[in-house]
Parts: structure tokens; C-alpha cells; sequence
């Protein structure tokens, strides 16, 4: 298990939603890169040095500093569509090999060479600027039914990392709830909703959702 290339955004227009631009155009980098404990949500700060969100209001902050993205997922996608995806191309900043990071538990942790500790915290959901980016008509939906939406991770433990270094799982946590499984229950199958109760390291505004929802669900007279 290894990263393949650490990528950084390059700010582009952002035709696609009511941001002047988006960081989605993220690119491999040569050398090694500074992996920071990202401020909160709302101020644009994300893991990696020199890259920032633009749409402040739904992503980057402390649980988006980081995302993942296998490459056999993107090998995956590329048959599917037709499109020669290189590494970078949905946006993520570590394209790796030989991760299941879909099948990653949430609370899960990650060393990345000697320094770096990554927390596995919750699944990226695709917004307007990804379906334009990618230039794919219906691509959230399609994107949204396959239910391979890659990893958001915090910072745990700062350092450098680099494209080749090695992934070590230090922790995994005593329940079942991954990143599919996640997605499948914030999108598609809402009945799954209860099933995330059980992962602690689910981002407070998440958790605040699935209560929410769940109790709603539970409501004489809920559909």
C-alpha cells in the first residue's frame, strides 16, 4: 500500500457554481510536500502546503484536510466513461495503490512514510464543480450510484510526505462503518442512517445529520 503522487490544486474559474474559482485542478508534485493540521471550516485551510478549497461553505477545514482517492478507482471510472484519468483528476490529493480506501473504516488511521498520520473522517459527496470539471452529463447521479467516493482525512500528526512513501494502517476501529457504507446511507439508502451511529470520528456536523434524520425517520407517520 503506497501513495502514488501527492497532488496540489492550481486555482481555475469556477464556471460551475456561484465561487470565481475552484482548487480541482490538482496536480502531481515533484519532491516532498507539508501535510498541516487544517483551521476550521469556513476559512478555505487544507491539509496539504499550497493548496485551498474555494467554496469555504462545503468543503476543506479540519475533517476535509486531506482527500484520497485509489487508483484502481480511477483505472475503474476511466473504462467507464472513456476519459484518460490521470492521477489528480477527481480532485484528490493523494492518489494511492493497493488501498481499499472505500472499504476504509471511518476512525481509521493512516501512517504515510515516517512522519505523517492521517484520521480516515468521512466520504467526499460530488457537487455541481465536479460533474462540470469532468464535463459528464448525469455525473452525479452515475458518480453517486457506484458508491466509490473516495476519502476525506484529518491531520493527526503533521510531517512530509511524498509520492512512493508507504501506507501503514496503525488503527482500525471495533465497528463495521466505512466510507461506502457512509455514502450509501447520506445518499442513496437512507435506512442504513443508523448503522453510522456507532463511528465517533464522523465530523460533528455529520453526526448532528444522521441524528436528525434518524429521528425524523422514526416519527409516527414518517414515510
Amino acid at each position: 500500500m503506497h501513495v502514488l503522487t501527492v497532488n496540489v490544486g492550481r486555482p481555475r474559474p469556477n464556471p460551475w457554481k456561484p465561487v470565481d474559482q475552484t482548487g480541482i485542478d490538482k496536480q502531481p508534485v515533484e519532491g516532498p510536500v507539508r501535510v498541516r493540521r487544517a483551521a476550521s471550516k469556513g476559512t478555505g485551510d487544507v491539509g496539504l502546503a499550497g493548496d485551498r478549497v474555494f467554496d469555504i461553505k462545503n468543503h476543506g477545514g479540519t475533517d476535509q484536510a486531506v482527500y484520497a482517492y485509489a487508483r484502481e478507482d480511477l483505472d475503474y471510472w476511466a473504462a467507464e466513461i472513456g476519459l484518460d484519468l490521470g492521477n489528480g483528476a477527481f480532485g484528490e490529493n493523494l492518489t494511492t495503490a493497493g488501498i481499499d480506501v472505500n472499504g476504509a473504516l471511518i476512525g481509521e488511521r493512516w501512517r504515510i512514510g515516517p512522519e505523517v498520520i492521517l484520521e480516515v473522517s468521512c466520504p467526499r459527496i460530488p457537487c455541481g464543480t465536479f460533474q462540470g470539471w469532468l464535463g459528464q452529463q448525469g455525473w452525479i447521479k452515475r458518480f453517486t450510484a457506484a458508491a466509490r467516493p473516495g476519502a476525506y482525512l484529518r491531520v493527526i500528526a503533521p510531517g512530509e510526505i511524498r509520492g512512493g512513501d508507504p501506507v501503514t494502517i496503525e488503527h482500525r476501529p471495533g465497528h463495521d462503518v466505512s466510507i461506502a457504507l457512509t455514502f450509501r446511507a447520506l445518499t442513496t439508502e437512507p435506512d442504513l442512517l443508523p448503522r453510522l451511529e456507532p463511528a465517533d470520528a464522523l465530523p460533528q456536523e455529520t453526526k448532528t445529520q444522521v441524528r436528525a434524520r434518524t429521528l425524523r425517520a422514526r416519527l409516527p407517520g414518517a414515510a
